[in-house]
């Protein structure tokens, strides 16, 4: 990335569209209790900030020419009040309560000065689908915040990702007339995505309806968020809640989340992530993967989540990988999850594939070892078992290990069996209902130059 070559390739490709805010640096530290604004300031280039206490900042983003009708394109004015909030030691853009900013796809770049704070008090907005969407603006991404370091993201307000006329786009997942579900490229804008920075705290936020992803963090590190409420109607598809890839260090706490596809998911190159006291539903659950993409290699490791409770959702804990990849999955722990009516509380695919066709056996695969259930109580939905260990063919999945495992039909009496392929782990106690299927001890034999270890 040290190349001023490549970084200009990067942004060709992956942000092409305009409006860059400038260069700032800073480090996380929250602000104080804003200082009372007038509810009509007058515009002005370059006024003077309120001044919260001695120690920070306020920018209101009227003071830069907001409007905050709905209506009005205020794109500029943020850039304005970030720039302007960015020069400033404990700077803090401020979106004002009561009042909704309308602004096109942006790019917000750091670093800052130290203990810059985003305040979303009011409601931001996106423009309302494909059709008022800019053509020499990008459709990968609405708001992007690029090499931030200690940025706060905070406030009660709202963030309006107005995704409803993007869902309906024809090369969204749809059934044609045989009821194949047929899936075609299609550029729908991630909500928000933080791309190569670090030292992040977003807390209480409100979002809803992104045309896509609601949060992406790709090349991030030090990542904590906590109390937010994600919301998108059950069948939006692809509007995963949070999705990280290539990001470490993460935290993600006291959430509720409900959408069309994963609460939470997580990619490749992800490590040291904790996700405690989350609900999830309806949606997809909470995955790791997909993985191995298009015989990628695909490493994720040491994480947790915990404490949280699933309902009302396709999946409970996942991990899926494509055949053909390789890397490895490990160090994983999914420990006292209720589930909900769920239609699959526990699965590891490897042989995940988007489509009925178009998929062949491959003989590698990522690799997946030491997987941990503990505490996975619950009912689920009789379409499916409730347990789902597919694991490939050359290379068997290994530790994996339950314990206090329990789970119930969420109708009627029939308990369905688990499933496993050449999955091998422990029993560390009597499942409900019975693994029987779960092999014991090792395989005989993984080939080291089959498994692609991280």
């Amino acid at each position: 990335m040290g190349n001023l070559h490549l970084i200009n390739l990067l942004f060709y490709f992956t942000f092409i569209f305009s409006g860059h805010a400038r260069y700032h640096h800073h480090h996380h530290k929250r602000h104080k209790h804003a200082f009372p604004i007038s509810p009509s300031p007058s515009p002005s280039p370059s006024p003077s900030p309120s001044p919260t206490d001695e120690n920070s900042y306020t920018y209101d983003v009227r003071m830069f020419g907001g409007v905050g009708d709905g209506e009005t394109d205020d794109t500029e004015a943020f850039k304005t009040a970030w720039d302007n909030a960015c020069q400033t030691d404990s700077g803090v853009l401020l979106v004002p309560y009561g009042y909704t900013f309308m602004i096109h796809s942006t790019i917000f770049t750091g670093p800052c000065q130290t203990g810059f704070v985003f305040q979303v008090d009011g409601t931001i907005m996106a423009p309302d689908g494909p059709e008022w969407w800019p053509g020499n603006y990008s459709r990968r991404q609405w708001l992007v915040f690029y090499r931030v370091n200690g940025m706060l993201l905070t406030g009660g307000g709202l963030i309006d990702g107005r995704g409803e006329r993007w869902w309906t786009l024809p090369c969204k997942p749809h059934k044609v007339t045989n009821g194949t579900i047929v899936r075609e490229p299609c550029d729908s804008p991630i909500a928000i995505r933080f791309f190569m920075s670090s030292n992040l705290t977003v807390q209480g936020i409100k979002m809803k309806d992104s045309p896509q992803f609601h949060f992406r963090f790709d090349n991030c590190n030090n990542v904590h968020i906590d109390s937010i409420r994600i919301t998108a109607p059950a069948l939006s598809p692809n509007t995963d809640g949070i999705h990280i890839e290539n990001t470490n260090n993460v935290a993600i706490y006291n959430s509720v989340i409900s959408n069309g596809d994963d609460c939470v998911s997580i990619g490749s190159g992800c490590y040291d992530v904790d996700i405690r006291n989350i609900t999830c539903g309806p949606g997809h659950g909470i995955s790791i993967g997909s993985l191995g993409n298009h015989n990628s290699r695909a490493c994720a490791s040491n994480i947790t989540v915990s404490d949280s409770v699933i309902k009302n959702s396709d999946n409970g804990v996942r991990i899926k990988t494509w055949q053909g990849g390789s890397g490895a999955v490990s160090g994983v722990t999914f420990q006292n999850i209720h589930m909900d009516n769920v239609r699959n509380p526990i699965i590891i695919d490897q042989f995940y594939c988007l489509s009925k066709v178009g998929c062949f056996n491959r003989t590698s695969a990522v690799y997946v070892s030491d997987i941990q259930y503990t505490g996975i109580k619950g009912t689920y939905d009789v379409r499916s078992p409730p347990m789902h260990l597919a694991c490939s063919d050359t290379i068997p999945c290994t530790n994996i290990t339950f314990s206090d495992v329990e789970l119930l039909p969420s109708r009627g009496d029939m308990v369905l069996d688990p499933f496993c392929w050449n999955a091998y782990g422990d029993l560390q106690t009597l499942t409900i209902p019975p693994l029987f299927c779960l092999l014991e001890g090792e395989p005989s034999a993984i080939l080291e130059n089959e498994v692609g270890f991280c």
